[in-house]
């Protein structure tokens, strides 16, 4: 029924974008469509330790100012950091430059935080909808040089349509 790591080491991205749409297809509660999106992407990709979601919320700062961190959301894998702030390590920096980050070596990123020290590779994908930031979606491998370019255009895809099938009125972008 669904693409799984031992069918193939290079997943149908075109397949799992359908099935994401499917699985999604009359639900937009956010923590239902997070957590389902997070089980599909850990159990259909290979070499994975983590699949997850940071969400924005609000965050008090020196001064009184608010600003957002990253507080962890739903995801698969082993337990993980909790609150990142925005610009620290490869999912603060995601949210920071609201852009797609492919890290083949995380122990070469200036500033990673490791929350599990077997990730030895990572890609964050920004979840942006009507220009608003709410959030990353983060996955995590054992294996150095585990993304490509290909895993990268892929996985934006599947990002996209989580975005679109999914309600994010009940917390607060950036």
């Amino acid at each position: 029924m669904f693409e799984t790591a031992a069918a193939t080491d290079r997943p149908d991205y075109s397949l799992l974008t359908q099935q994401v749409s499917s699985i999604l297809t009359g639900e937009t509660a956010l923590m239902t469509n997070a957590a389902q999106f997070s089980a599909l992407v850990y159990h259909s990709l290979s070499d994975l330790n983590w699949a997850g979601f940071y969400l924005c919320t609000p965050a008090a700062k020196a001064g009184g100012e608010f600003s957002h961190d990253l507080l962890l959301g739903p995801f698969q894998g082993k337990v993980a950091c909790v609150r990142i702030p925005f610009g620290r390590g490869v999912c603060g920096t995601t949210a920071s430059q609201r852009s797609t980050i492919l890290v083949p070596d995380v122990h070469a990123f200036p500033g990673h935080i490791a929350c599990d020290s077997a990730s030895n590779s990572e890609i964050v994908i920004p979840l942006i909808k009507d220009g608003k930031l709410y959030g990353v979606f983060d996955i995590d491998s054992p294996k150095l040089n585990r993304f490509t370019a290909e895993d990268q255009q892929g996985l934006e895809a599947m990002v996209a349509a989580f975005m679109q099938a999914t309600d994010f009125s009940q917390i607060s972008g950036a």
